[in-house]
This record gives structure tokens, C-alpha cells and sequence, in this order.
């Protein structure tokens, strides 16, 4: 259980993400490629020297106006999210190519930097203890708080919830900006564990990350994107890549299972919701 909360601790973070944005009715696109950015950005900087809190925190403020400007452009314009956020994640992966050269970095990397990602307080991983931690916080701020409630609210409806004085923009901008937060911050984590960063390794978060956030919405509230949804969701599907990984199943095959999960959980939201 020890090892398997810390394989899907990235996956669940990063899913927590998609289920914000996806609460408001809209996707995020570019998770994957904010990861790798956030990964490599991170990494980049603690190779240069600068305190341990600054290559956390710069990665993580640059990752929040990306997330601000998707919200923004799809808000501003009313252009599709999938458009905006798939552009967006094509400009960042072009940007952490030239950041990188399309190498890894791993040369240099500070043993401060690898702290967090590779440290057990007695035998439980720190990033199990973070994963759990963003779970409750996000769970009390969808369940517990007006912001929440107004994320679901547009989701649910946004004529009726501008009719009601919700701010629609702000709250839509404020769920992509915390998405690509979330996004970053497990680029930084994954880099941080590995002990390097290549520009690449976000990229394989993106499907499992919402195939995790579509089955906790058919396992726990019914076509409704939900924090312990999404936890759940996460760790059936690291269950069973662990699984697959141990059968010794091809690599490959384990992405034909996941895409072939998520067409089965989209399906199954339907039903339910068609049902209702």
C-alpha cells in the first residue's frame, strides 16, 4: 500500500487539477506540458544555486498566470477550452525543448532539491503525506467553501449562476490558474524524486489524469467531478498498472487498458446521467 500510494501521489495531485477545471464544464489540454515546464523550470533553477524555495516558488506563480491567461482567453473570447489549452500546451513544450535542448537535466541537482521527492518520515513517503494533504484541502474547499459551491454552480448552469451574481470569469480563470498550480507542482515532485527532469516526462499524466477524475465521477457522485471521486479513481488505476507492471504487460498495452477505461467511465456517466 506504501509503495502504491507513492506511485499514483503524482497522478492523484495532478488529477485534482483536472477535476477543478473540470467542475466548471470546461478541460485543461495542457497538464502534461505544464508538468514537464514546471519539472525542468524547477530543476534548471537548482542547478543555478538559488535557495531551495525559490525554485519551487517561481515555477509554481509562472505556472499560475499560465493557468490565469487560458482561463482569461477562454472567458474573454468564449473560445473553446480544448483549443485554447492544447495551443498553450504546444507553446510550453516548445519552450521546455529550448530550455533544455530536448536533454535531461540531471547533472548538479542539489541534494535539497531531492528532499522532498525521495525523503520517508519513518516509512511513509512525504509525497504520500503531501498527496493526502491536497486531497482534504481540495475536498474542504469544493465541499466546505462559497468557492466551491460556485464552481459547481457554473458547471451546473453558468447562465442561471451569472443571473445569480456569480462572477463567472474570475471563477472560471481561478480554476484554471489553480489547475496548472496543481500541474506544476507535480512536474516539480517527479523531478524532485527522480532527481532530474527530462522535457518529456509530464506528458504521459495527461490521460490517466482524467481517466482517474471520470471514474470518480461514476464511482462516487454521479457525472459530477468530485475531490474523493477522483482520489479513488487514481488508485484504481494505479492498482492496476501495478498489476499489469508485475504480469509483466507490455507498456504499450497498459496505455490501450487506460484509454480504454476512461471511454468506459464516459460511457457509464452518461448512462447514469441519462437515467436521472
Amino acid at each position: 500500500m506504501i509503495n502504491i500510494s507513492r506511485q499514483i501521489s503524482f497522478l492523484v495531485i495532478i488529477a485534482l487539477g483536472a477535476t477543478l477545471v473540470m467542475s466548471v464544464g470546461e478541460f485543461d489540454l495542457s497538464i502534461g506540458s505544464v508538468a514537464s515546464f514546471g519539472g525542468v523550470l524547477a530543476a534548471k533553477l537548482a542547478v543555478s544555486g538559488l535557495p531551495i524555495w525559490c525554485t519551487f516558488l517561481i515555477p509554481l506563480a509562472i505556472s499560475f498566470l499560465i493557468g490565469y491567461v487560458n482561463g482569461w482567453l477562454v472567458t474573454r473570447f468564449r473560445v473553446l477550452s480544448f483549443v485554447t489549452t492544447l495551443a498553450m500546451g504546444t507553446v510550453l513544450g516548445g519552450i521546455t525543448f529550448w530550455l533544455t535542448g530536448g536533454a535531461t537535466v540531471f547533472e548538479n541537482i542539489p541534494d535539497s532539491f531531492r528532499y522532498i521527492g525521495q525523503t520517508e518520515w519513518g516509512s511513509i513517503p512525504l509525497l504520500s503525506i503531501i498527496m493526502v494533504l491536497l486531497t482534504i484541502i481540495f475536498w474542504y474547499i469544493m465541499s466546505q467553501t462559497s468557492f466551491g459551491r460556485r464552481l459547481y454552480a457554473i458547471g451546473g448552469n453558468e447562465s442561471a449562476s451569472r443571473i445569480a451574481g456569480v462572477n463567472v470569469k474570475w471563477n472560471k480563470n481561478t480554476a484554471f490558474a489553480l489547475c496548472t498550480v496543481l500541474a506544476c507542482l507535480t512536474g516539480i515532485l517527479m523531478a524532485s524524486r527522480l532527481g532530474s527532469a527530462q522535457p518529456t516526462s509530464g506528458n504521459g499524466l495527461f490521460l490517466p489524469a482524467y481517466a482517474a477524475a471520470f471514474l470518480g465521477m461514476t464511482s462516487f457522485k454521479e457525472g459530477i467531478p468530485n475531490i474523493w471521486g477522483t482520489f479513488v479513481g487514481a488508485a484504481i488505476i494505479g492498482v492496476l498498472a501495478n498489476g499489469l507492471t508485475i504480469l509483466e504487460v507490455p507498456t504499450f498495452m497498459q496505455d490501450v487498458i487506460t484509454g480504454l477505461i476512461v471511454i468506459a467511465a464516459v460511457i457509464l456517466q452518461r448512462l447514469g446521467r441519462d437515467s436521472r
